[in-house]
């Protein structure tokens, strides 16, 4: 009888993990941020670009771990909304995306350290999507399948970044020219529908 009960938990909880994982993941979107990344560090070596993505992923990983231990915690103690993050995020990419298209080598005097952190880390692979995943995971499946989520989005993320190498070589320096500016104007309209987003979530909780 135990061993039913033991069983049954069990495989609940493997649901929930995995619920959990591919709701973060899509969210996340490593693939589908595989050109931007490409784009945003064309400028930067080899060494250079390996650390930058690193940095981002220790970056989402920390993050998400402290919404997943205090998500509405975080949010409630400094008075934070989901839309604010929106907002926030928006403009931050916004920004980015006009330095990218008006200037060259818009990382090539920050270290890829700084430049892993923000923006790639955050908002990029860490905006206010994947915070909302993970809170909405917290409250819905539980502490320790959220967590172990997290981990093995962000362990799939340092994996598919270790393969953007062999892309940035196919596109060469003129390609990656290319790609830096047509994903400059792809962030642009991303900013954009963040801020969107978040404007049409504070009319419609004022309303």
């Amino acid at each position: 009888m135990r061993y039913d009960v033991f069983m049954k938990m069990s495989q609940e909880f493997l649901l929930d993990l995995l619920k959990a994982t591919i709701s973060l993941f899509i969210v996340v979107d490593p693939f589908g941020n595989i050109p931007i990344f490409v784009g945003l560090t064309s400028d930067m070596d080899s060494e250079r670009r390996a650390k930058a993505f690193r940095m981002a992923v220790i970056t989402g990983f920390i993050l998400l771990m402290i919404f997943a231990i205090a998500g509405r915690w975080v949010l409630k103690i400094f008075n934070i909304t989901l839309y604010s993050f929106r907002i926030a995020g928006g403009i931050l990419l916004l920004f980015l995306a006009l330095e990218l298209l008006m200037r060259e080598k818009v990382y090539a005097k920050i270290s890829p350290e700084e430049s892993g952190a923000v923006p790639l880390g955050v908002p990029l692979l860490v905006g206010p999507g994947a915070i909302t995943a993970t809170i909405i995971n917290l409250e819905s499946v539980g502490f320790s399948a959220t967590a172990i989520s997290v981990a093995i989005v962000c362990i799939i993320t340092w994996i598919v970044l270790k393969f953007i190498e062999p892309i940035h070589r196919l596109l060469g320096k003129v390609g990656s020219t290319v790609v830096s500016k047509v994903m400059a104007m792809l962030l642009a309209a991303i900013a954009v529908q963040f801020i969107l987003e978040g404007i049409s979530e504070y009319l419609s909780e004022i309303m």
